[in-house]
């Protein structure tokens, strides 16, 4: 009946914390939101602050922070204070195991790599972090990690079983589990510095039998016109993290791919 789909609708809003609501009204007002991937391993603090901060300038949603290697501890927690000093954006931590968390994000991405063969990436580093995230009072998004090849760093280290691209049907099948397991969000990657994005068809099918799981599509993203076609394809959430680091002009090159994917 109408005033139960409303009651699961208001349960449902109550479950999302502040980071997600966030995202979601970015999505809801523009069609499509930005995400911008800072690895710590890569840069000083300093300049990953003024990497956000031009990043902001451009119309970002929200920074991630986060990489598959060396993006832990100290490194860690003063990349996430300077981000958080020069911006207000929220801050999401994308980690690879429990050393990718620290108290001072607002947010993480509780996710299972879905298609990897290890146990560790599957639920034994998610069922350690669990009580720091508790700890920390971070703010947890459910979601489904799936890569497609090529897969890149993360794909090895994560041990995957990579998505063929020319099999989205897979990809519709790990990421329907994921729904059925209650994760809201569905991150479909081809890896860090990918020759090529996501393919469009892909996205589509999982876009179209999941309804209202938002789409998050990276790797291999390096213009506004390719992150235009994911979106109209249906992703939701674009994310860019390599080209945003090798850009000559963050802000730039942000404002060009925001302004491709916003009606």
């Amino acid at each position: 009946s109408p005033r139960r789909t409303r009651a699961l609708r208001s349960k449902m809003s109550y479950e999302m914390g502040r980071v997600e609501l966030h995202l979601r009204d970015a999505i809801k007002e523009h069609g499509a939101g930005h995400l911008t991937l800072i690895d710590p391993d890569s840069q000083t603090p300093q300049e990953a602050g003024m990497m956000a901060q031009a990043a902001s300038q451009g119309g970002t949603d929200a920074i991630m922070v986060g990489g598959s290697m060396g993006a832990t501890g100290v490194l860690l927690y003063e990349t996430v204070a300077e981000i958080k000093r020069v911006t207000d954006l929220p801050v999401i931590l994308f980690p690879a195991s429990t050393a990718g968390l620290c108290e001072n994000a607002d947010a993480v991405f509780f996710m299972s790599l879905l298609n990897s063969r290890s146990p560790s990436y599957l639920i034994e580093n998610q069922a350690l972090g669990a009580p720091l995230v508790l700890r920390y009072r971070l703010e947890a998004l459910p979601m489904a990690y799936i890569i497609i090849e090529p897969g890149g760093t993360v794909g090895y280290v994560g041990d995957a079983r990579l998505i063929p691209r020319k099999k989205p049907e897979l990809a519709l099948a790990y990421a329907l589990a994921g729904k059925y397991l209650g994760m809201r969000l569905v991150y479909l990657e081809a890896g860090s510095g990918a020759d090529s994005p996501v393919p469009a068809a892909m996205v589509a099918l999982v876009k179209k039998m999941l309804g209202d799981v938002l789409i998050i599509v990276g790797g291999g993203i390096r213009s506004g016109a390719a992150a235009a076609e994911l979106v109209a394809a249906g992703a939701d959430l674009i994310v860019t993290g390599t080209a945003v680091e090798k850009s000559q002009d963050v802000c730039s090159f942000i404002s060009e791919l925001t302004s491709a994917i916003r009606r």
